[in-house]
């Protein structure tokens, strides 16, 4: 057998010399007469020979090592096998996330200037428009289409030799969600998935033989090195807001799941379903939430819903992840009632191998940690990260990677552009994203200082503290979403729930320092997460309605 180096796709291949007949996949392929989701199994060595087939595809349609490959693939075994047969030859898959927008989803094509494209139908036919941005492409491989399917039965018996790969080396460039700018991308080694794929592992105990349904297809990727079963969700990637909860929950109990991955906004949507209807999901065992703080509300309805689960909520991005990790539990304890008085959420302490610090803030490019100041214990400052699985640069973007990059020797600290303090327990509190942090004449008030307070109220879905007019001297105000059934329609229904909301959050000392309290039926969201909100979008939007 040839040695692959570093190249991440061997963890494939051992799970499929280690559990050859254990089921790597199930796709959904219909609903049963009494409604059930059917899947389609694969196992690991069927998937892996599947790969092994894609791979000779690719090669022989002129796709060679180092190539950069689109790849516009909708969840599920496509995705997977198409994922690894690009890394078995040493390709670097682009990944972006569907359903963000036509001009962002071309502007993050033009900047990583693929040669090929491996999409859907609709993905290689759009691919052939007389657009610049589509300039680079010259390959286009219809993922199902018919010269897949042949490959895929031609497959032999053998293993097909992987491309060797070092750590450094560049395995696929995965596009940040913009949820406080242009999506950017970050470009991924394959020692950087060897230590995410050991992290996870050691962090929250998977192991082989479990079965995962990840609610963030890139997700579903971790599990084939991981020796567990991905169940491909029915959702919709590009409109997870959008999702029915009812056959993600009759694919949770019929598949016996044991550990999911998903947003609070798809999480708050099952376990909504759940508690309606009495339903429980017995087998679940680990739940990992992130994307965007999780509320109380919802641990407390997983606590009942899932009575065997753990839930995690592991802190990161993109360009790091994860950083720190805390449990369930731990969020209904005195964090919460910090998180209320406006001391941040707690987002537990750094997982194995990952330091972090908290600095002054500093703008501009910092060259040397030498040129900025820690901060101490319970002071609010700017959250850096370092560690194995902390990526290295941004994507043909140098002054973005100059901004966000602090070299020290051979290690690289990332500045995660969030605000946060490490109290006195050694644990981290975040505080919000810096650049949407509202600065008044009085101070500055970072979003996630006074956000928990209102967000506790029951007809709460999400708030967002935003600035009103130009820093420094801006008017804080709280943009409120409220659940259905409970928008106020008219301004004594605003001003009576305006009212319950300020009561209700008088447990902070700085809720009086909100001047405004606004409705909106839905905020803007990323499309990743359906979480994190765009409040500078909000900020301009209502600085202008609430203009004399």
């Amino acid at each position: 057998m040839n040695d692959p180096g570093a190249n991440v796709a061997r963890h494939l291949r051992e799970a499929a010399l280690r559990s050859p007949e254990g089921t790597a996949t199930l796709t959904p392929s219909g609903r049963g007469r009494d409604g059930q989701v059917l899947h389609e199994a694969r196992s690991f060595r069927e998937l892996d020979r599947e790969s092994d087939a894609v791979a000779t595809l690719l090669e022989s349609e002129g796709v060679r090592t180092g190539d950069r490959v689109l790849l516009a693939v909708r969840p599920g075994r496509e995705l997977i096998t198409g994922m690894f047969g690009l890394l078995k030859i040493g390709a670097v898959p682009v990944a972006i996330d569907p359903g963000m927008g036509s001009q962002s989803l071309l502007g993050c094509v033009k900047s990583s200037a693929p040669t090929a494209v491996l999409g859907t139908r609709i993905a290689t036919l759009l691919s052939r428009l007389p657009l610049t941005a589509l300039d680079s492409i010259r390959i286009r491989l219809t993922c199902g289409g018919r010269r897949w399917r042949k490959s895929i039965a031609a497959v032999g018996t053998t293993p097909r030799p992987l491309t060797p790969r070092g750590p450094d080396d560049e395995a696929a460039v995965l596009f940040t969600s913009g949820s406080t700018g242009a999506p950017k991308g970050v470009r991924y080694g394959h020692g950087m998935f060897d230590a995410q794929i050991g992290i996870v592992r050691s962090t929250f105990g998977i192991l082989p033989g479990e079965v995962d349904m990840a609610m963030l297809p890139l997700f579903a990727l971790f599990n084939p090195a991981l020796g567990v079963t991905t169940v491909t969700p029915a959702l919709d990637p590009s409109q997870p807001m959008r999702a029915d909860p009812e056959p993600l929950v009759s694919a949770l109990l019929s598949e016996k799941v044991t550990t999911s991955f998903g947003s609070p906004a798809i999480w708050g949507k099952v376990a909504d379903h759940c508690e309606t209807r009495g339903i429980t999901l017995p087998s679940l065992r680990r739940l990992l939430i992130a994307g965007a703080p999780v509320s109380a509300e919802l641990i407390a309805k997983l606590r009942v819903i899932a009575p065997h689960c753990v839930t995690h909520t592991p802190y990161g991005a993109t360009e790091c992840l994860p950083v720190t990790t805390i449990r369930g539990d731990e969020l209904l304890g005195e964090a919460r009632q910090l998180a209320l008085r406006g001391e941040g959420t707690c987002v537990g302490r750094p997982v194995d191998g990952v330091e972090v610090r908290v600095i002054r803030e500093t703008d501009g490019p910092i060259g040397s940690l030498d040129d900025v100041a820690e901060c101490g214990p319970g002071e609010t400052g700017e959250i850096i990260a370092t560690g194995p699985s902390v990526t290295r640069e941004y994507d043909g973007l140098p002054e973005a990677t100059r901004l966000a990059k602090i070299r020290e020797g051979g290690r690289v600290w990332h500045r995660m552009g969030d605000l946060g303090r490490i109290g006195a327990d050694g644990r981290l509190y975040f505080l919000g994203r810096r650049a949407e942090k509202v600065r008044t004449a009085e101070g500055d008030l970072p979003t996630e200082c006074l956000e928990p307070a209102f967000r506790q109220h029951p007809h709460v879905v999400r708030c967002a503290l935003i600035g009103l007019g130009e820093p420094p001297r801006q008017i804080p105000a709280l943009v409120v979403e409220t659940r259905p059934g409970a928008h106020p329609e008219t301004r004594e229904a605003r001003e009576r729930f305006g009212a319950e909301l300020r009561g209700i959050a008088k447990v902070n000392p700085r809720s009086e320092m909100v001047r405004h309290i606004v409705f909106q039926r839905a905020l803007p969201v990323d499309v990743r997460h359906n979480a994190k909100i765009h409040r500078l979008r909000l900020a301009e939007e209502w600085t202008a309605r609430l203009a004399p």
